[in-house]
């Protein structure tokens, strides 16, 4: 009994694997990033990275790149919140987890949005968006995915190097 209550994942490991199987929608081959919001353990909405709706994908049209990113795509975040703002869902006081760092333009949308904690498995360069979402108040935890198909996870402190 003991055993079987050690595997069952946290609430934090849970929506991790969540937000990693939403990525697998992902229409950017560059990259599949997942999100999503929660707030009281229930899930508001999800999003991933793709093209605006109605738009080609990267996967069919190829990437349109500008200083290194592709900007065909929003990223998961954006489309987790849009999804909330199209279906009236408040994201006031709602943790986001999401298969990688936000970048900054994703942390003051979340900052905006009222989400006040994001868990994020990967890390993206991108010390601006850490000390945007520090200065409003927004928890940032990093719980990394030791191996693909990895369902355990180990948070660390934000002060340790990425694995």
């Amino acid at each position: 009994m003991a055993e079987a209550r050690r595997s069952r994942p946290s609430w934090d490991e849970y929506f991790m694997d969540i937000a990693f199987t939403v990525a697998q929608r992902s229409t950017c081959d560059r990259a599949h990033v997942g999100a999503v919001l929660v707030r009281d353990r229930r899930i508001l909405c999800t999003g991933y990275n793709g093209a605006p709706a109605g738009l080609p994908h990267c996967d069919d049209v190829g990437h349109l790149m500008v200083d290194g990113h592709c900007v065909r795509t929003l990223h998961a975040e954006q489309n987790a919140l849009i999804q909330a703002a199209l279906h009236g869902v408040s994201t006031e006081g709602a943790t986001a987890y999401v298969t990688h760092q936000p970048c900054l333009t994703c942390a003051k949308m979340i900052i905006n949005a009222g989400v006040r904690r994001v868990v994020y498995a990967g890390n993206y360069p991108d010390a601006y968006s850490r000390d945007f979402l520090a200065q409003a108040g927004v928890e940032l935890v990093h719980l990394p995915r030791r191996r693909p198909g990895d369902s355990v996870y180990r948070p660390e402190p934000e002060s340790s190097p990425a694995p």
